[in-house]
Parts: C-alpha cells; sequence; structure tokens
C-alpha cells in the first residue's frame, strides 16, 4: 500500500499546477506589443518534468493560447506519440473559450483520433500517436491544454521549446526535479537564459521562465527550428533503457552502451557466411568487396519500419534480417555490418540525425540526438559511406539528409564523434536531352531523356513509381513543361544509372503566335525557377537543400517552310556560390536549332552577408530563361 501510494505522488504534485487559473481567458487582456508579428499568443505554460529514478519520469504540461486569426490555426492541430512500453500517454483535457473567455468547447482524451501501430512501410511498429483538430467557431479563440506523459527510460527527455513560429509569450515556465545522485546536463539554444536552481536533501530542481517574449520575425529559407527559435536542450547524466543502463557524459560512453546492446547481435549462420564468401571471391580488394555485398543487400533487401525494443534502438539480429529479406535502418545496418564481417572487412555503425540541413552536434554536449543508422568502411585513404535503406543510392553516397554534420561511429572501443562528407554539385547531377518535332500549326511532340545521379536519381525513381496524375503534375509543375495532351514516362531499360524517358504530345509548344512568327522557348525543361526571398535586411543564413548540377540540350526541329529570324544571346555568368552557361545556335543540316545549358549551385549554405547576390544570379538565370527564340514562315 505504501509503495502504491508513494507512486502516486508525483501525479498528485503536479495535479497542483493546473489548481487554479492563472491569466485571465479574455482575449482583450492580451498586451497590444505581444500581437505584433504574431498569430497566436501563449498566455501561460507550465511544464513540469520530474525524474524519480534512473528508469523512471513523469511529464506535465499546461499550456493556454490564444489563436488570434485563421493564418495561426496549424496551432489547433494537437497530437502526441507515445508506445505504452517506454512513453506513456497518460491524460489529456482540452478546454475552448471564445475571445470574452467563455467556454464553448471540451475534450478528452477518448475524443482524440489515435493511430499506428504498423501501416505504409511500418511493418512492425510499437509507436502510436493521438490527434486532434480543435474546431474554432470564430477568431480569437483560446485554448487551455492539460496533458500527461509518463517515461520508463531517461535516454530521451523534452526540451524546453520556448517560441515557436509567428509566437509570442507571455508567461512560460519549465521546472525540472531530478535526484541528485542522477542531475542531468542542459544547454541553451540561441537564447542566454540560466535556470534558477534550488537543493533539498534529495532533489535538485531547475526552473527556467520568460515574459512578454514578442514574436520572432522569420526568414524563409533559414534551415529550421534549432537554427532559430530558442529553447534548452537537457540531457542525462546516467540512464537506463530497458535492461541496459548508460552514461552520456561522454560521446565514447554513449557509443559504449550502444555496443552492449549489440552484443552477439551480428552473428550470420557459416552457410549464409560461405555464401557471402562465394560473393566477393574475385573481388580485387575491400572496397570491391564492399560494393559487391552492399549492391547484394540492395537488389535483395527492402527496408520497412520496425519501431520495436529497447525504445526503436536495438537491432533484431542478422540472421533474421537475412531470412526474412527486410528490416529498418538499424537493422539493414547490422546486417550489413554483419555480413562485411563475414569477409574479413571491418565497419562501423554510425548514429546521425536525418534531416536536411540540421544543426550540427556540438562535441562538447553528448545527447541523444539521432533518428538514423548508417555504415561507414574506414580504408587506408577513405571511408566508404553506405545508406543500407535505400535501393537507389548510389555506393559511397550520402543523401542531403544525412551530409555536412556531426555523427558518433560506434567503434569497438566506444562513440566517436565524426564529420560525414560534405556534399557535392559533381553527386547530384540532373541532366536532360530533349528533341522537339514542331509542327506548322505550334503543335508537336516533345521526347525527354532524364538521368540522374544522387538526389536527382532518388527522385527519379520515384516519379517512376507514383500515379500517372501525381506524374503529370511533377512533369508541370516541378519540371516545368507544358501541359500534355498526352504522356507516358516510363524507366529507362538495360541502363546501369537510373533514368526516364518522357514523351508528350502537346497542342501548343510556343510560348506565343504573332502573325507568321513563333516565338519558342529555348528548354521545354524550366532550368532555373527558383524565386527567392527578399535580400534586404537578411540577418540569416539561406539554406538550398544541397548543391547541384543541372544541364539541358534540347534540340527543335523546325517545321517545313519556317526559317531562323532570332535567336537568344549566349550568356555566361557566375558568383561566389553558382554559375550559369547557356548556348543557342542553328544546324543548318539537321534544320534545327540546338541550345545547351548548365546551371551549377557550388554550395548549399549562403552567408547571409552573400545572400544578396545569389539571389540577383538565380533572377538573372529566370530573366534569361525567359528569352525566345523566334521563328517565322517564309
Amino acid at each position: 500500500m505504501r509503495k502504491r501510494l508513494l507512486l502516486t505522488l508525483p501525479v498528485l504534485a503536479l495535479a497542483l499546477l493546473t489548481k487554479a487559473q492563472p491569466v485571465s481567458l479574455d482575449a482583450a487582456t492580451i498586451p497590444e506589443a505581444l500581437k505584433k508579428n504574431a498569430h497566436v499568443v501563449k498566455r501561460y505554460e507550465h511544464s513540469f518534468y520530474e525524474i524519480t529514478d534512473i528508469d523512471k519520469a513523469y511529464y506535465k504540461v499546461q499550456e493556454i493560447f490564444t489563436v488570434l486569426d485563421a493564418d495561426g490555426a496549424d496551432k489547433l492541430e494537437w497530437g502526441i506519440h507515445f508506445d505504452n512500453k517506454f512513453f506513456f500517454f497518460e491524460d489529456v483535457e482540452i478546454k475552448v473559450y471564445d475571445k470574452l473567455g467563455k467556454q464553448i468547447n471540451k475534450y478528452k482524451k477518448k475524443d482524440l483520433i489515435t493511430y499506428g501501430g504498423g501501416s505504409g512501410e511500418s511493418l512492425i511498429d510499437d509507436n502510436k500517436s493521438a490527434y486532434i483538430r480543435i474546431p474554432a467557431p470564430s477568431y480569437p479563440v483560446t485554448v487551455d491544454i492539460t496533458y500527461e506523459k509518463k517515461f520508463k527510460g531517461s535516454l530521451f527527455m523534452p526540451s524546453y521549446d520556448i517560441i515557436g513560429t509567428d509566437e509570442a509569450i507571455q508567461q512560460s515556465i519549465f521546472t525540472v526535479k531530478v535526484p541528485k545522485g542522477l542531475d542531468l546536463r542542459y544547454k541553451e539554444q540561441n537564447i542566454k537564459l540560466s535556470p534558477k536552481i534550488t537543493e533539498d536533501e534529495k532533489y535538485k530542481t531547475y526552473e527556467w521562465s520568460v515574459s512578454n517574449l514578442p514574436a520572432i520575425e522569420s526568414e524563409e529559407g533559414t534551415a529550421g527550428y534549432e537554427y532559430l527559435y530558442p529553447r534548452i536542450i537537457l540531457a542525462a547524466t546516467k540512464f537506463k533503457m530497458g535492461a541496459y543502463e548508460g552514461d552520456m557524459t561522454s560521446w565514447k560512453n554513449l557509443g559504449i552502451w550502444y555496443n552492449e546492446m549489440h552484443k552477439g547481435l551480428d552473428v550470420l549462420p557459416e552457410d549464409r557466411k560461405v555464401f557471402l564468401n562465394n560473393l566477393v571471391k574475385d573481388a580485387k580488394d575491400d572496397a570491391e568487396k564492399v560494393r559487391i555485398i552492399y549492391n547484394y543487400l540492395q537488389n535483395n533487401f527492402r527496408y520497412v519500419a520496425i519501431s520495436l525494443g529497447i525504445g526503436g534502438w536495438r537491432s533484431l539480429p542478422a540472421d533474421f534480417t537475412d531470412q526474412k529479406k527486410y528490416g529498418d535502418c538499424k537493422g539493414l545496418t547490422n546486417y550489413m555490418q554483419a555480413a562485411l564481417k563475414a569477409v574479413g572487412v571491418r565497419s562501423h555503425a554510425v548514429l546521425i540525425k536525418s534531416q536536411v540541413n540540421t544543426i550540427p552536434l556540438d562535441p562538447g554536449f553528448p545527447m541523444n540526438d539521432f533518428n538514423h543508422v548508417i555504415l561507414c568502411v574506414p580504408q587506408a585513404k577513405d571511408t566508404i559511406w553506405l545508406e543500407c535503406t535505400s535501393k537507389v543510392i548510389d555506393f559511397n553516397f550520402l543523401s542531403s539528409s544525412t551530409e555536412n554534420r556531426n555523427a558518433l561511429v560506434i567503434t569497438e572501443n566506444g562513440g566517436a564523434l565524426v564529420a560525414t562528407p560534405t556534399s557535392r554539385a559533381s553527386a547530384n547531377k540532373f541532366d536532360v536531352h530533349t528533341t522537339v518535332a514542331l509542327e506548322a500549326d505550334g503543335s508537336g511532340k516533345v521526347v525527354s531523356s532524364l538521368t540522374g545521379t544522387g538526389r536527382f536519381k532518388m527522385l527519379i525513381d520515384a516519379i517512376i513509381a507514383e500515379k500517372k496524375d501525381d506524374q503529370k503534375t511533377f512533369i508541370i509543375n516541378g519540371l516545368g513543361y507544358k501541359q500534355p495532351d498526352e504522356f507516358s514516362l516510363l524507366k529507362k531499360e538495360n541502363s546501369a544509372i537510373i533514368g526516364a524517358d518522357l514523351e508528350m504530345a502537346v497542342e501548343k509548344i510556343p510560348e506565343f503566335i504573332a502573325g507568321n512568327k513563333m516565338f519558342l522557348s529555348p528548354r521545354q525543361h524550366k532550368i532555373g525557377g527558383y524565386k527567392l526571398p527578399k535580400a534586404e535586411n537578411r540577418k540569416r543564413d539561406y539554406y538550398f537543400t544541397s548543391p547541384y548540377t543541372n544541364t539541358d540540350t534540347t534540340l527543335i526541329q523546325l517545321p517545313e517552310g519556317f526559317v531562323v529570324d532570332a535567336l537568344p544571346q549566349t550568356k555566361d555568368f557566375r558568383c561566389d556560390y553558382a554559375s550559369y552557361h547557356t548556348k543557342c545556335w542553328y544546324d543548318e543540316s539537321k534544320k534545327a536549332i540546338l541550345s545547351t545549358t548548365s546551371l551549377t549551385l557550388h554550395q548549399q549554405k549562403i552567408p547571409a552577408a552573400d545572400y544578396a547576390a545569389v539571389k540577383k544570379f538565380f533572377e538573372d538565370v529566370n530573366l534569361d530563361d525567359a528569352q525566345r527564340i523566334v521563328i517565322k514562315k517564309q
């Protein structure tokens, strides 16, 4: 009985947070200064996180916010993730008030839509989500949400996300209570905010608070939340997940914990080892062995999400993955590592955050900020990097979501933070070769050969697999082609690289016709198209997805009786981060106009100080894209 009573004490303590109404719910009481640039005002927030043991914690949040107008309606979509093994969704109460502070609705946990447990690519999944879209009869509308979550394990800790997009803060408090023997570490991002720290015999309590923070004016093209908005990140010192206890005060120790959890999972049966050795028996070196086995993995295994086990961290055995021929990122990586071990090649799992242009890990602040596992194979002169979840990604190529960042390599001696390769324009090429058979009435047939490497290879492969209506949308909106009357998009056959053949019948190929003249675009595929945001007073760096090279070669076969009246000028211009070249000419022998164009972005991160020059570069590209070939009927 005493034990049961003690277990309920944290919940009772948390309930005291919401006993009294902490703020007026009348929207008219919001200070005018907080409405500037804001669509949402967070009236009051108190987040309380209590660690009671190395593998037990409670989290309760009360948040009262007012959505001022329809532009802030995204805030009315509320959801929570849980798995009922390590993260338990205990309860939620949602109250909705009109602009005068009168309650107009109320929701409980039973009113939420719950989904998860295996769907789409997720074959086996402990993860679930609960979701509600809160109706707003009119604006402003105020919402009071109180919810509780319980943690079994301390690898994951909540962060204090102080402010959101288009949001102002009236009052916000974040309290963390932790046993002295465990303690925790914290790090500020985009803010200087020290906690108030108090202690008693057993516990240490941290409290951060802010008030009257105006909305942060966002800038389009900033990499993400972590670069822009203030937050406090927490990390454990000692932690436990399942039966595995670890230490997070160094990257090395975090790697030791991961190794311990994966002991014995990289073993393959002897007959499979024999098979793999026969597969690579003619390889001239280790690099070729890696390529052969990676090709085998891509051709015979498929990716599925399997979020089971130690919070989704512990891989299934390599033998299981080998038999089933499927796995998630950690399972396929573990299998690839086991297969290489079987043929005498040493490799290492790499924990990484898969997200385009994410903020780098801080070498001085070890923490769990990973959502993906890849593999690296050290070589004498270089390192081979492998993404084991994709059937089409190139050998020794990392995508824009895993390049340019720190990652945790799991060595035999523990973890070590290393930098993944820097992205290169030459690794992401998109080449288009087009022939236009133009008729005298302006209609015609367009045939394009599309090939890609790197991220464009994955893009082409994904589009080929889409439904025809989605393919058409991409052809028009993604590639800039005219709307076809009929089209086919088919994968190239017998090609060593991913590619597609696009054939279209187009009713009107010219941009316009005036009298006996046709005005034609030199390219059917729009090579520019970037409309970058304003450059005035840019404060933050601008991020593209990745560097790339885009080339276009187009041949326009003239109709009988038509001659060239004017051709676009040759252009060649550049800035420190990009270059562009285009040329157009008439080939008398073919009775055709040819054009070649190339655009290269050399770096995806553009410092704020240089952004205006890059914006001007792409404006010049778009202006050149507006040049026209003029042909006339004799």
